[in-house]
């Protein structure tokens, strides 16, 4: 049996076939349109498959193992570029309204900056796969078919992001891959039955793929042989004016949701979904984000609940007006975390020595909602024997000149 929390589909390619002609009069011209046929066939399949991606060193964990850095590239010169430690994305390249190829994504040149001890204090989670659980369950509890499981706090009293050990810092297996719609890499970890307090031995599979029109899809997949929750999400921060700009604040943010989570000081949901009419939560319309960030307290960081709760849907789109750049969000899940890098204070020095202030960059974490595992009136987070989870997000870049 398959199972989805919002049905998403891992992104497949088949290469099609080619039907060679029939013979002709003779032999010769058999042979010729034979040849014809296998020379069309292989110009095809030059087409349709994309070279593979290429990987060079990026370091080593502070327990010694090697990590390596995937660059998947396009057609057009886009470059995305994924590490199997975290599964993180360090950096994207797209187009500006010029044409111009910037980095959008906030990182850093070595696994080293992901691993010190300024990082790991504020634990920003730059670019990195978020699992077993994204977000946060309050008090680090959560009962399952009448059994309580206490899981590692890290967040005060409550769980973020996977716990002390989130898949954020395991080092995954790494498959190079390519296909017609663009080169690959597919990342592979087994989340042991106990790790981190959650049950179950989890099989978890993602695949990034850079297609040619521009666009980051990130496919989920996820099996378990006991009853577990899970809810996996990637936690890019992006800027799209790639560095001249220190921060976000002019960037333009539509969200096609009419409520959000409503959140206690801890960040936990309270259950209430709120209508974002008439409050500085409405992004049903453009807004740019320094508009009203002022009137939420420490910025944004909520779950929006999306319209569309089916099927591949809008979740978000994001206009620079200095870079032209556009950013256009679909997904299978049935919220968003819009965050505005509101904890970033000036003391992480990233690619280049940019230097990553308050609000340098900004989140779009699709996903079920936060506390979930204690909500029972939330979509279920719960995955059992026999289910499989497959979840799909998008994220596609393009110009506005």
């Amino acid at each position: 049996m398959t199972t989805s929390f919002r049905l998403g589909r891992l992104a497949l390619s088949c290469s099609g076939l080619l039907a060679l002609a029939a013979c002709g009069a003779n032999n010769t011209a058999t042979d010729k349109t034979t040849t014809d046929a296998a020379a069309t066939a292989t110009a095809d399949s030059t087409q349709t498959t994309a070279a593979m991606p290429t990987s060079a060193a990026f370091g080593k964990t502070t327990a010694g193992t090697e990590v390596q850095l995937f660059t998947l590239t396009n057609a057009s010169g886009a470059k995305a570029t994924i590490s199997n430690f975290g599964g993180t994305l360090t950096s994207l390249l797209v187009p500006d309204k010029d044409g111009k190829l910037g980095d959008v994504i906030l990182g850093f040149d070595n696994v080293s900056g992901y691993q010190s001890p300024e990082f790991r204090k504020s634990n920003p989670y730059f670019g990195a796969l978020i699992g077993r659980y994204g977000n946060r369950i309050a008090k680090g509890k959560f009962t399952l078919d009448g059994k309580t499981y206490t899981l590692a706090t890290n967040n005060g009293a409550n769980t973020l992001h996977g716990g002390k050990v989130g898949f954020d810092q395991v080092v995954w297996t790494a498959e190079p891959g390519a296909s017609a719609e663009g080169q690959s890499l597919k990342l592979t970890y087994l989340s042991k039955d106990g790790e981190e307090g959650y049950p179950g031995n989890l099989n978890v599979a993602v695949v990034y793929t850079l297609t040619n029109d521009n666009a980051l899809k990130i496919d989920y997949t996820a099996t378990t042989d006991k009853a577990t929750v899970v809810n996996l999400t990637n936690h890019a921060y992006f800027n799209l004016s790639h560095g001249t700009s220190k921060d976000i604040l002019a960037h333009e943010v539509t969200l096609p949701a009419d409520r959000y989570n409503v959140v206690d000081a801890g960040l936990i949901p309270t259950g209430e979904l709120r209508p974002v009419a008439g409050t500085p939560f409405d992004f049903t319309t453009p807004h740019a984000i320094g508009e009203r960030i002022a009137q939420v307290p420490g910025g944004y960081d909520h779950n929006w609940v999306l319209n569309t709760a089916t099927g591949q849907h809008p979740a978000a789109t994001v206009y620079d007006p200095a870079s032209g750049r556009t950013l256009t969000v679909t997904t299978d899940q049935p919220g968003i975390q819009f965050y505005t890098g509101n904890f970033l204070d000036g003391t992480l020095k990233g690619k280049g020595g940019t230097v990553y202030g308050k609000n340098a960059g900004f989140c779009l974490e699709t996903q079920h909602f936060p506390d979930s595992p204690n909500q029972p009136k939330f979509p279920s987070t719960v995955l059992k024997p026999g289910e499989t989870l497959h979840s799909a997000s998008t994220y596609t870049f393009g110009v506005r000149k």
